[in-house]
């Protein structure tokens, strides 16, 4: 399994995660673990998916995201998740 993490951070707004959601879907990609809250009207998201799957390259679903972003005006990302744990490795 290839993991990756996907954050969400804006103002809050209807349909965040419908539209995050549905771009992942539309890549094949299965979201594996969920988790979000308001702060003070601040969206903010954390998403633990897998892209084992994923019908496009990494770089793609990365792409796609960002537009996704763009279009709700809020800041979503992806990383893959042996990366982070290396970069957070003591």
């Amino acid at each position: 399994m290839k993991k990756a993490l996907v954050s969400v951070t804006g103002v809050d707004k209807p349909g965040i995660i419908a539209k995050v959601s549905t771009a992942l879907y539309d890549l094949n990609v299965n979201v594996l673990e969920i988790s979000q809250t308001i702060l003070d009207g601040y969206f903010t998201m954390l998403m633990i998916v897998d892209v084992t799957a994923a019908t496009v390259p990494f770089a793609d679903i990365s792409a796609r995201l960002n537009q996704v972003g763009a279009e709700l005006g809020e800041a979503v990302n992806i990383q893959r998740a042996d990366i982070f744990d290396a970069m957070h490795r003591i």
